[in-house]
Formats: C-alpha cells, structure tokens, sequence
C-alpha cells in the first residue's frame, strides 16, 4: 500500500501503510503492545491476522474501519476479555491483563446497566467486585458522578435516563477505579447527532483530567479525527492494520476545531485510508 495524503498547504496529515506504523515519534512511555495476535474463530472465522500495535501513555487511539474487520475484537483481546489465538501482549512492567485488569476500563457499545439497581449503585459495581466497602467507596462514586454531570441523578433508575445519560453512567462506572487505560467500543453509535458530538468533548475534558490512556473504537471519520491523536485504520478478512494517520492539532479540541481547513485536511485522510481498507476487502 502507497502513503496517501490529503492536500493541506502548511501540515498534510498521512496515512502510513502498517509496515512503516513505528516511524512516528510517540509522545509518552509505551504502555501496551499488541504483538502478531491472529484470531480465529471455533466457526472458522479468521478475525485477525498479524495485528501490531502499540500504545503509549496518554495517547487517544481511534481503531477505524468497516464492520466485520476486528476492531472489537482487538480491544476485548487487550481487555482479556478473549484470549488471541497467537501472538502476544506485552504490558510495560510485564504481567498479562489479568495482572493489569486494574488499570483497564471498558465502556462497551451499550450502558450495559443493572436495570433493579440506581445510578450510583451501577457505577460501585467495579468497586464491589473489588471488596471495596459501600461506604469507603462514597466518595469515588459521587467523583465519578461528578465527572460526567450526573451528581444530581445518583437514586435514579436507568429507566429514567435518556440514551446519553445512560451511556455517562457507564463512563463513570469504568472510571470509577482510575484506569490507566480506558477501552471504549463504539460508545456513541447509536446516539444522535447532538448528544454524540457533547460526549465527544466531554471524553476529551475526561482524558484531560484523568490522563489516562484511551483506545476508542469508531465507524464515523469525523469523530475520529476530532478525538484522536493517533488513528489506526484496519482492513477485514482477514482483520488487519493498513494505515495510521498521526492527528497533529493542538489539544485541548473544541468545536472550532471541527471548521478548520487542519480537520478538513485529516478527514480526508482518514475518508481515503477507510476507502482503501473497503478496496482491500473488494480484492479479497
């Protein structure tokens, strides 16, 4: 695969071909790496095939792509929510992600919310997993609540929530034990256009505060060249990595970022590295 780029006169953003994916000066320790994972299905299904990637420490990663290319599959692999069927993780400090299942938060495509338990109680569930008391755990809760602008709803049910609200609650719950890394599944898929584009500063305002590490997956171009400094496009069958494309604008990002000719020029990047994964599978 040929670099491409998008015409800008003063920075052209680049979609690299995976081969060249660590010629790119990273900022911040590394602090995961995905190394040569494949994995295949009982049914036969090759969901992945020589996958590389590393992440370093307060990088936002967007994994974009068609459906059906292993971009969950990935993340619930570096979650070890699933075990790859080759290939390795290699944690800074060493240990698997069971040693590391501390620094991990995931926020799943839905809330995924105890619906017989209130808003607070469903963000103590990582907390209650963890032996902590109700009480000592008071605090990080109502933090958490905080954070995402729910203080006021912590008795609430889920019923009485709208799409988005139920979906902050499900931030706060993986934020509640301060991970290092956040994993995050296409979170805002299925919300409309308005709440999607406030949670997108409002996990941009997270990260800040948290500094924590984040790997989100997406379909929207758009919303990954708005998170992102680093978005990795990949391919289906088998589920691979074709191109990464550095987001080099400035931090923090608001919605005068989404009308400057920069975030044109990566959009376009990134709208031409996503049409050549689709030409990938077209081929296969």
């Amino acid at each position: 695969m040929t670099a491409q780029t998008a015409p800008s006169p003063a920075s052209t953003p680049v979609a690299r071909a995976s081969s060249d994916s660590g010629s790119a000066p990273r900022s911040g320790a590394p602090l995961v790496a995905l190394e040569g994972i494949g994995k295949v299905f009982q049914n036969g299904t090759v969901a992945l095939s020589g996958l590389d990637l590393s992440i370093r420490e307060g990088e936002f990663v967007s994994l974009l792509g068609p459906s059906g290319c292993g971009k969950s599959t990935a993340l619930r692999i570096l979650a070890g929510l699933i075990p790859a069927s080759r290939g390795a993780i290699g944690w800074a400090g060493g240990g698997d992600a069971e040693a590391h299942q501390r620094d991990i938060g995931f926020v799943f495509q839905e809330p995924t919310l105890m619906p017989w338990a209130n808003v607070a109680d469903n963000v103590y569930l990582p907390l209650r997993l963890r032996g902590v008391s109700r009480r000592a755990a008071s605090q990080a809760i109502d933090s958490c609540l905080s954070l995402v602008g729910l203080e006021q709803f912590a008795k609430s049910y889920p019923r009485e929530l709208s799409g988005g609200m139920k979906m902050r609650v499900s931030i706060a719950r993986a934020l509640s034990l301060r991970p290092r890394l956040l994993l995050m599944d296409e979170p805002f898929a299925a919300l409309d256009e308005i709440t999607r584009f406030k949670l997108n500063d409002d996990i941009l305002r997270l990260q800040e505060e948290f500094g924590c590490t984040i790997v989100f997956v997406t379909h929207s171009v758009f919303e990954s060249v708005y998170l992102s400094s680093r978005i990795v496009v990949m391919a289906a069958r088998p589920g691979r990595i074709i191109a990464e494309i550095d987001v080099d604008a400035p931090r923090p990002r608001d919605r005068d970022f989404r009308t400057t000719p920069a975030y044109g020029d990566y959009c376009r990047a990134a709208s031409e590295a996503l049409h050549g994964a689709m030409g990938y599978d077209e081929h296969l």
